[in-house]
């Protein structure tokens, strides 16, 4: 049976937390019914130092305020025009740490393409209503999918991808995902 992550597994950095978050679900109840999908890549974002995140140098905007905020709670933007993208909080209130989940692999009541942050997001029906809900709440969580139906992920990390703009951050190895799914948004080159 699954059961919601409790607020200790967030309150880290996020490079620690992302890793720890493949093989974990994300469930999105819509309409009475649960979506579903097991996490296979996510990437980490490591606050004011780090260049790639939307919080480098400090930056503090309406867009980016959530993320100074408490750990375990949702940051959901708008990038492109186009899609909408979900990140977990990490960390303490006013340490701007936070992990976007990359791809998923559907579970129950998923149809689309789940391998990608935009992807996934229309996939299980989120938005930017759903920026600052706290994820042990009803609507919007991550779950431990329980001892009989986890599946331990073959872990690999790589640089994160489209950050070519955060000079020696790009190199960072914060992309983590499930080597074992077919659903991760970008293989790494062999």
């Amino acid at each position: 049976m699954a059961r919601k992550l409790p607020l200790k597994f967030y309150a880290r950095d996020a490079a620690v937390v992302a890793p720890e978050l493949l093989g974990m679900l994300l469930v999105h109840h819509v309409g009475g019914q649960a979506r579903v999908g097991r996490i296979v890549e996510t990437e980490a974002y490591q606050g004011p130092e780090d260049q790639a995140a939307h919080s480098a140098g400090g930056r503090r905007t309406p867009r980016n305020e959530i993320m100074y905020g408490p750990a375990g709670h949702s940051y959901v933007y708008f990038v492109y025009g186009l899609f909408h993208c979900v990140n977990v909080i990490t960390q303490r209130v006013g340490i701007p740490h936070g992990v976007l989940i990359r791809a998923l692999e559907p579970v129950s009541n998923l149809e689309g393409k789940t391998s990608g942050p935009g992807l996934l997001c229309r996939a299980m029906g989120i938005d930017r209503s759903h920026n600052g809900l706290n994820l042990r709440g009803d609507q919007l969580y991550i779950a431990h999918p329980g001892r009989k139906h986890y599946r331990t992920p073959e872990v690999h990390s790589t640089p994160r991808i489209g950050v070519d703009y955060a000079g020696t951050w790009v190199s960072m190895p914060w992309r983590f995902f499930d080597t074992a799914s077919s659903c991760v948004s970008k293989a790494p080159k062999r």
